[in-house]
């Protein structure tokens, strides 16, 4: 078990979304904090709330973690001023919506820069530091679509089997070396955050969006801080992996007994949900 109290963690995308709430849940729960996020008026407000309510020691820094040298520094920064630093959740992520035929090289760059090398920068920079702990916690942020991967999500579901491949291997050889490091990988179903809003769009899509974060708020089911604990939950239990949300569940489930066919049955739910005929790749993950 991976004590919570008494802990220091970083945690990244923590302005906004998920990242904030865990963030506010640690706090309470008596965890010291490293906060990065591009947003620094995010942070800061962040940080003015966890300051007035708790007595933990919260420190921000700006950061963009598809760049490994400033993933390297906040590293270095966030140990010094934290130097029992046990906990790293890699959260930050990004979305993008749009076929493949109409989606640039670029931004499908863009999108595995944050959702999957941001992961690998963050526990590269992180984990020799973590390796000489007592006790260490990875928290990599895969999603609903490291299970399978709809129409309109190439780039997106493309990064989260990725972030989900890594955390697994890495899993395994830190089990291999006995290190003190446990991973534990994310799976978030329909999250009530501004994914969708702040997600990039193909050109074809870009009318559409506002329409598309409508559908997305109508079918998530759960709601940040809900997530927050689950995340705590898995940390607390030192699980492999953490399913949020039952629409999560339904997808674990259905992509192991049914690989092949799980899509149309998918479909199918989505369909009977909505009430219309909308596409599931309209959901954006998490």
């Amino acid at each position: 078990m991976t004590k919570i109290l008494g802990s220091a963690a970083a945690v990244t995308g923590a302005a906004s979304g998920i990242g904030r709430a865990l963030a506010l849940r640690l706090a309470d729960l008596g965890c010291d904090l490293a906060l990065a996020d591009r947003d620094e008026t995010g942070l800061a407000s962040l940080a003015g709330i966890i300051n007035a309510k708790s007595k933990v020691k919260c420190t921000t820094y700006k950061l963009d973690v598809s760049n490994a040298a400033d993933v390297a520094r906040f590293a270095a920064a966030a140990i010094a001023a934290h130097p029992g630093l046990n906990i790293v959740v890699n959260n930050a992520g990004v979305a993008l919506l749009g076929d493949h035929d109409d989606i640039k090289l670029a931004d499908f760059e863009w999108v595995m820069s944050i959702n999957f090398w941001g992961v690998v920068y963050g526990c590269q920079s992180f984990l020799p530091h973590l390796s000489r702990q007592r006790e260490a916690h990875i928290v990599n942020l895969s999603s609903v679509f490291g299970f399978f991967g709809p129409p309109g999500q190439t780039a997106y579901a493309s990064s989260k089997f990725a972030v989900r491949g890594y955390s697994e291997s890495l899993r395994h050889e830190c089990e291999e070396r006995n290190w003190p490091v446990h991973v534990s990988l994310v799976h978030p179903g329909g999250i009530k955050t501004n994914i969708v809003r702040n997600a990039r769009t193909t050109a074809n899509l870009s009318n559409q969006k506002a329409d598309l974060a409508g559908n997305f708020d109508t079918v998530a089911r759960s709601t940040p801080e809900q997530a927050a604990q689950c995340i705590v939950d898995g940390i607390l239990r030192n699980s492999p992996r953490i399913l949020i949300g039952s629409d999560a569940r339904l997808v674990d489930r259905l992509t192991r007994y049914l690989p092949v066919q799980h899509f149309k049955w998918l479909q199918r739910l989505n369909r009977r949900a909505s009430g219309r005929t909308s596409r599931l790749g309209a959901k954006a993950g998490s």
